[in-house]
């Protein structure tokens, strides 16, 4: 099969695609995927992404931890919000964690409903998602969460770090592979300088969550890939 790899650069495009028969990876490297895919690692028994703060509350009485994330902070009165220093084995181990964030839990619940897979993606995880995807006969997507449905450095480069690595296993490239790729490029040789232009960088600074920054770009901290089973996140 002569397989296509095609990056959707934000959730509000993802209409535009055929992914009934695709594996698609969901990015939100600032923060979401990158503490789902540190959190599975971690050895979280699953992670349930739901698309609103109000969804969190249903889960109260279950004993789950409750993850809530809006414009970058913490929701009063959940447990933690989407920091990867959040996800540590000490406090994730063995559990349950659900989790709603501004951009990340809604492309997931997009990808779910038409997707023939979906799976998480992380500079984290990168290696071990990439001989992953080599491995299976199907076409990719790489769906970037964007802000609020716009475009972000940080999702793309991610996608194109993908791209770069799967190139010589694919056969058809569209033109947003090429940009994405042609950005890592450009900016793999030192990832943090190059995002210090991004909107999302100056928006995290105000913040003052450098350190998370600086986890989320690191390569492949971890070997889990985080796969969606019905509505939970497991550990591929």
């Amino acid at each position: 099969m002569q397989r296509k790899i095609e990056v959707c650069l934000t959730p509000a495009l993802l209409d535009l695609y055929a992914i009934e028969e695709s594996i698609v990876v969901v990015i939100d490297i600032l923060r979401a995927t990158s503490s789902i895919v540190y959190g599975i690692d971690n050895g979280a028994e699953a992670i349930i992404p739901v698309a609103q703060v109000e969804d969190c509350l249903s889960y109260k009485d279950h004993g789950y931890l409750l993850a809530a994330e809006r414009n970058g902070e913490v929701v009063e009165g959940y447990d933690f919000g989407n920091s990867p220093f959040s996800y540590t084995s000490e406090k994730v181990a063995g559990k349950t964690v659900v989790l709603t964030t501004t951009n990340g839990t809604k492309a997931l619940h997009l990808a779910r409903e038409r997707a023939a897979q979906v799976v998480i993606g992380a500079f984290l995880n990168l290696d071990s998602l990439c001989n992953w995807l080599k491995d299976q006969d199907k076409n990719v997507l790489l769906l970037c969460a964007g802000w609020k449905d716009q475009f972000n450095l940080e999702d793309t480069l991610f996608a194109g770090a993908v791209v770069n690595r799967l190139r010589a296993s694919f056969v058809h490239f569209d033109d947003s592979s090429v940009a994405s790729e042609d950005l890592y490029v450009l900016a793999r040789q030192d990832l943090r300088a190059y995002l210090s232009k991004s909107s999302h960088s100056h928006r995290l600074a105000a913040l003052n969550i450098e350190q998370d920054v600086q986890f989320c770009l690191q390569l492949n901290v971890c070997k889990a890939i985080p796969v969606l089973k019905g509505e939970r996140l497991l550990a591929l």
